[in-house]
């Protein structure tokens, strides 16, 4: 039976997930922390166990030999050899990616070059990609490009009401993001209910720390929330959202901040649910303090407002919905805000099952019966969908 490795890199991190295919179960799990860093953690998680090591793990091709040993060591793995493909999480694929691709130099240059759109991301899943390949150059690796899901959207609904120019000189559109899981849950959604993927308009409601929606139509984005970064877009546990231009100028000015990085710094880190109520980005810790914080309050209704916005505009652009999808952290777990989200159309016929919403796990429907639109819940598998990506370019490739 073929092992297959899912990876997420990044420059201080590096998380994996080892496979058995075509059964696709996960035998084991783990990441190291502060990878780069003095104290370093290394964990390996493996038939109930947890194992947790601290030490300086200096570089990515020291992450990737300590984890392949320990593997050994713990008789997950025999040998290197049982290692039949990599799949690596990349942010940017920019325009270049419409797929997942096979790893070549050119590929690894390529993912370089796109870190402009991704700085914090790409150059640490570039570095994991070519640590890989050196401690196991005869096993195929696979990029699969978060962005390369949303490619599928028309002008109309990518490009900026900007000068065309910057569009052609710079390659200023939207990119969108959470491509991988967005794919998985349509997928995934179309299955549980037996029906055609490419015969469903589908919303899927990616709400996690990063929260995305999409608007899918036989099988391929449409539109999605997040922008040319993953800054745009709905209220988030720490970024802003969307938010007027001239208001970025206008707190520069007040503030005497002249890096405009430090201001997208301040939106990326400090905004969002933190932002507005002051006591945490975790959705959890708003609900458990609603009650007597007024500020935690309105952050969770400012959170539903904008995406119900989002929802609303894309029934709207799809001429209708069939599926709504709520999946990750926020989405899959909490049903507090399903509900909210969902209760807000009720006037177009959508009704929440209240006992199905708040009770159950894995992927279930919870609208009722006479529901114009059919509500899953759809816990996301991102690693499991780069696993399928690699057994599916890796036997083409050959």
């Amino acid at each position: 039976m073929s092992k297959i490795m899912a990876v997420n890199s990044g420059s201080s991190t590096l998380k994996w997930k080892l496979y058995t295919v075509p059964d696709e179960k996960v035998i084991a799990k783990g990441m190291v922390d502060r990878l780069g860093l003095s104290d370093s953690v290394f964990e390996v998680e493996f038939d109930g166990k947890k194992i947790s090591e601290m030490g300086d793990i200096p570089d990515h091709i020291t992450a990737v030999n300590k984890m392949l040993d320990k593997l050994i060591d713990l008789k997950i793995i025999n040998n290197y050899n049982e290692i039949s493909g990599v799949g690596h999480r990349v942010v940017a694929g920019g325009s270049i990616f419409k797929d997942s691709a096979v790893v070549t130099p050119r590929v690894i240059q390529q993912i370089r070059n796109l870190s402009e759109f991704a700085p914090l991301h790409n150059p640490g899943q570039a570095a994991g990609i070519e640590a890989f390949e050196k401690v196991l150059p005869d096993v195929p690796q696979v990029a699969v490009f978060d962005t390369a899901f949303h490619q599928t959207m028309d002008p109309v609904n990518y490009l900026y009401s900007i000068p065309y120019e910057y569009y052609e000189k710079y390659g200023v559109r939207k990119f969108g993001a959470h491509g991988t899981s967005h794919r998985y849950v349509s997928q995934a959604a179309a299955n549980y209910l037996h029906k055609p993927l490419n015969d469903l308009k589908i919303i899927s409601c990616h709400l996690g720390s990063g929260a995305s929606i999409a608007a899918i139509e036989d099988g391929e984005s449409v539109d999605t929330s997040m922008g040319f970064t993953p800054l745009a877009g709905i209220t988030m546990s720490t970024r802003s959202g969307d938010i007027d231009p001239s208001l970025v100028a206008y707190l520069m000015q007040k503030m005497k901040i002249t890096d405009p990085t430090e201001m997208v710094k301040i939106l990326n880190t400090k905004s969002g649910l933190l932002g507005i109520s002051g006591v945490s980005p975790d959705m959890r810790d708003l609900l458990a303090t609603r009650k007597e914080n007024d500020r935690s309050d309105l952050a969770i209704r400012i959170y539903i407002n904008r995406i119900v916005k989002y929802i609303g505009s894309y029934i709207a652009l799809l001429g209708g919905a069939d599926v709504l999808i709520f999946t990750a952290g926020t989405g899959a777990q909490n049903a507090e805000i399903r509900a909210d989200i969902t209760n807000s159309f009720n006037y177009m016929g959508i009704k929440i099952d209240k006992e199905a919403n708040e009770k159950g796990h894995g992927t279930r429907l919870i609208s009722t019966k006479d529901s114009t639109v059919q509500v899953l819940v759809v816990p996301t598998d991102e690693e499991l969908m780069i696993v399928r990506d690699v057994v599916r370019l890796t036997k083409y490739s050959n």
